[in-house]
C-alpha cells in the first residue's frame, strides 16, 4: 500500500520574502503614522502660533490708540524706536495713565507696564512689571515698529530713525513669528496700523 503524502509549507526563501514584504509594510505604516503625527503638530504649532501674534497685534493696537498725556504732564509718545515703543495709557481703565513700554528681546516679544505712584505722582521704573506676550520672534535686526506722521495715506514711506515723537500719528507694527524654523514651511507675519487718536491732526 502506497501513501502520498501532500508536502505544503514555507521554503526559507518562501519565509524571507513574506518577512522582508511584513517588514516593508510595518515601516511604510510607521512612517505615515509619523509624518501624520509631524503634519498635526506643525498645525498646532501655526495655529497657536498665529494666535499669539494676532492678539498681540490687538492689544498693542487698543492700548496705543488711547495713548494720552502722562499723570505727570508728559507727552502720550515717549519713545519711538525701531524696536521699541513707549507710551501712555489708561491701559486699566482706572483713570491715571499707566508707562507702557512694548519691545524685542531676543527672540521674545515683551512688554512692560509701571503703574502711577506717589504723591505727587511718578513713574518708577524699578516698579516696571514685565511679561512675554509672544514668543519665536524671528524679526532679527529688522524693525518691529514703523512710524508715520499726519500726511500718511497708506503708501508714504516710514519716518526714519531717529524718530521725533511729536511727528508720530500712525503706527505700525510687524511681527515674524516662526516657532521652529525646521517644521514651520513659513513664517507667519503678522501686521497691524494704528492712528494715536488724541494726537490726530486733521
Amino acid at each position: 500500500m502506497n501513501f502520498e503524502f501532500n508536502k505544503k509549507g514555507f521554503t526559507i526563501l518562501e519565509a524571507i520574502v513574506a518577512v522582508a514584504i511584513f517588514a516593508l509594510l510595518a515601516i511604510a505604516i510607521i512612517s505615515l503614522y509619523l509624518f501624520s503625527d509631524y503634519s498635526k503638530n506643525v498645525v498646532w504649532e501655526q495655529l497657536s502660533t498665529q494666535n499669539e501674534g494676532r492678539k498681540t497685534a490687538q492689544d498693542f493696537g487698543n492700548e496705543l490708540r488711547t495713548a494720552k498725556i502722562s499723570g505727570v504732564g508728559a507727552y502720550p509718545l515717549e519713545s519711538a524706536a525701531s524696536q521699541q515703543i513707549i507710551f501712555y495709557s489708561d491701559i486699566d481703565a482706572d483713570g491715571l495713565a499707566e508707562r507702557v513700554r512694548y519691545f524685542k528681546d531676543a527672540t521674545n516679544f515683551k512688554k512692560g507696564v509701571i503703574e502711577p505712584s506717589g504723591s505727587p505722582i511718578s513713574y518708577n521704573p524699578a516698579n516696571e512689571a514685565v511679561t512675554i506676550i509672544a514668543h519665536d520672534v524671528a524679526n532679527g535686526s529688522d524693525p518691529v515698529f514703523y512710524y508715520y506722521n499726519e500726511n500718511f495715506s497708506g503708501s508714504e514711506e516710514p519716518l526714519a530713525q531717529p524718530i521725533n515723537v511729536t511727528q508720530v500719528r500712525v503706527v505700525k507694527i510687524s511681527l515674524i513669528l516662526e516657532e521652529d524654523p525646521n517644521m514651520s514651511p513659513v513664517p507667519f507675519r503678522i501686521e497691524a496700523k494704528t492712528m494715536i487718536r488724541n494726537l490726530k491732526g486733521n
